[in-house]
């Protein structure tokens, strides 16, 4: 079953269920993916439906943060509780350990020896780990690698 059948299955089961809040995120899900595939005029796979539910992910954690420093804890918490709901649909994340053996690997493959390399281990690992881990965390494992 591709994401987007998952999506629509699980779309049904919470209206059946009148859960609002996943209704109303798996509804956002499939609207940016509707609105993808309209504009670039192709059919998006499941490694584009993922793409897109990680920027979904960054967008709600930046929120929610931005939510909590302005006192607003109620927004943040319906936020948060949207990522719990996207997150069950991208792949299982790569632990610290993992990440730091992938930037590893890529040094050693680029032969990276300095910060002036930096851009080409990330296009490396950008590849290799895009939805598999959090960029923003591989480029602090990076860079302390690095520096």
């Amino acid at each position: 079953m591709s994401l987007k059948e998952r999506l629509n299955e699980d779309m049904k089961t919470a209206m059946r269920s009148k859960d609002q809040l996943s209704l109303s995120t798996i509804r956002l899900i499939n609207a940016a993916v509707k609105q993808y595939e309209v504009d670039e005029r192709t059919e998006a796979d499941d490694a584009k439906v993922i793409a897109l539910i990680s920027k979904m992910v960054k967008q709600r954690k930046d929120s929610a943060k931005i939510y909590a420093d302005a006192g607003r804890q109620d927004l943040a918490d319906k936020e948060n509780a949207e990522i719990d709901i996207i997150n069950r649909y991208l792949p299982q994340m790569m632990s610290a350990a993992e990440i730091e053996q992938a930037v590893a690997d890529a040094v050693a493959q680029t032969g990276a020896a300095g910060m002036a390399d930096m851009g080409k281990v990330m296009g490396v690992l950008k590849t290799s780990l895009a939805g598999k881990a959090d960029m923003g965390e591989v480029n602090k494992i990076l860079k302390a690698k690095l520096s």
